[in-house]
């Protein structure tokens, strides 16, 4: 609790010293934070939450989602076989480092304007950080777990569920971990992109050629507050799965 409080009183420090300090310089390009609070209330009753968050997040979800299993399934397979992982591992090397943002151009080509486009640039950025976790984590399960399962005649399937997986899980919530704030980037930088149509990053757009530098910062501020949000919840998940396991 004293870690809590000590954390979130260093927090509100900082927030008292933007306020005053920007209130003072009275700096239109640097709104202070009970400005911007206001701005985020007048959008959310103006709509934003349902035209530009919503679908934001609907896209982060099934990005994040379906290239989390994607990954997490490729890497256990590939991290079981050796001979898999040896040919496998400089291809995948390379894809995991090339920028995600550089490849939206060529989902837009593959799947046009779209939110089939936006999604497929989240599910690739979230695929490579899952599947090399996971394949990591699979080839370092203790060969005597392994043995033990052998011999007490647990089949394929059960070795994988009660062994593999269990032992592979740091791994995997390391990668997901990193795959999250990677997919809230590529959500934001795939809203930027010419023909998006909503969105926060299509508001923050839209709000920079307008000069609108309080929506501009209202829409920084959400981001902020949506990537401790959902970091927050993931951990809750990763503690949840833990407390789960004998």
């Amino acid at each position: 609790m004293r870690g809590f409080a000590q954390r979130w009183l260093l927090f509100a420090a900082c927030v008292v010293a933007w306020q005053v300090v920007a209130a003072a310089a009275a700096d239109p390009f640097f709104p202070p934070p009970s400005v911007i609070v206001r701005q985020m209330y007048g959008l959310a009753r103006a709509g934003a939450g349902t035209g530009d968050v919503l679908p934001s997040l609907l896209r982060l979800g099934a990005g994040f989602v379906l290239g989390s299993l994607a990954g997490a399934v490729l890497g256990l397979a590939i991290g079981r076989s050796r001979w898999a992982y040896q040919l496998l591992d400089p291809v995948l090397q390379f894809f995991r480092a090339v920028p995600p943002p550089t490849l939206v151009p060529v989902f837009v080509v593959l799947f046009s304007i779209g939110p089939r486009a936006q999604i497929a640039s989240i599910v690739f950025s979230v695929l490579w950080p899952v599947l090399l976790n996971a394949a990591d984590g699979a080839r370092r399960v203790e060969p005597l777990h392994l043995e033990t399962a052998r011999a007490f005649r647990l089949t394929g399937p059960e070795r994988l569920a009660y062994v593999i997986v269990p032992a592979s899980l740091p791994k995997i919530f390391a990668g997901l971990r990193l795959a999250l704030s990677l997919s809230l980037i590529l959500m934001v930088f795939s809203e930027l992109q010419p023909g998006a149509a909503n969105g926060i990053g299509f508001r923050l757009q839209e709000a920079t050629t307008r000069f609108d530098y309080e929506t501009v910062w209202a829409a920084i501020a959400l981001l902020g507050m949506l990537g401790y949000a959902l970091n927050a919840g993931l951990r809750a998940v990763e503690r949840q799965v833990w407390r789960g396991q004998p």
